[in-house]
């Protein structure tokens, strides 16, 4: 039946026949998104509190002697991409000393030069003072490894994050 009621269609010439290119869709930024969504909402916030009032504690800021000061003000301005962050929110000192430990060796030897370490501003912690800022200060001092470490740029974590330059 379906050949009788075909025997007479010819296919269209190439020319005539509609070509619709499939397009990809364009990604869409979700996370950009929501971030631009909760800032807004954060900046009409009846409990907001201006990042100033959050500080707890003086910058981090150390330059290994021997280096440039430019290093410094390049890794506060973020010249360097970070490779590599780990975030230590619920550890106590000692997890937290052996996680920072461990992530700059594995860094070192993967040839990772730039890393970020989230230590938190301590707002969930007994006193409310940063308790993981000033024990992490001293740690990575002692790193030798560490050429300079700087107080994150606000995106990156502000006053709650660190920003490492590694040796190469």
């Amino acid at each position: 039946m379906f050949s009788e009621a075909v025997k007479d269609v010819r296919p269209l010439p190439k020319h005539d026949r509609a070509v619709h290119p499939v397009k990809k869709p364009k990604p869409i930024p979700n996370q950009f998104i929501r971030d631009e969504q909760q800032a807004l909402a954060d900046s009409l916030s009846d409990h907001y509190i201006p990042a100033h009032e959050l500080e707890t504690g003086e910058e981090l800021l150390y330059l290994r002697e021997g280096h440039s000061p430019d290093i410094l003000s390049k890794l506060r301005r973020g010249h360097w991409v970070v490779q590599a962050a780990i975030d230590l929110h619920g550890l106590i000192s000692d997890e937290a000393r052996l996680y920072v430990s461990t992530f700059i060796s594995d860094c070192k030897k993967r040839g990772i030069r730039c890393v970020r370490i989230v230590h938190g501003k301590g707002l969930g912690s007994h006193n409310r003072e940063p308790v993981l800022k000033h024990k992490l200060r001293g740690w990575l001092m002692q790193k030798d490894e560490v050429i300079a470490y700087a107080q994150a740029r606000r995106q990156d974590g502000g006053s709650g994050a660190v920003i490492i330059l590694l040796k190469a």
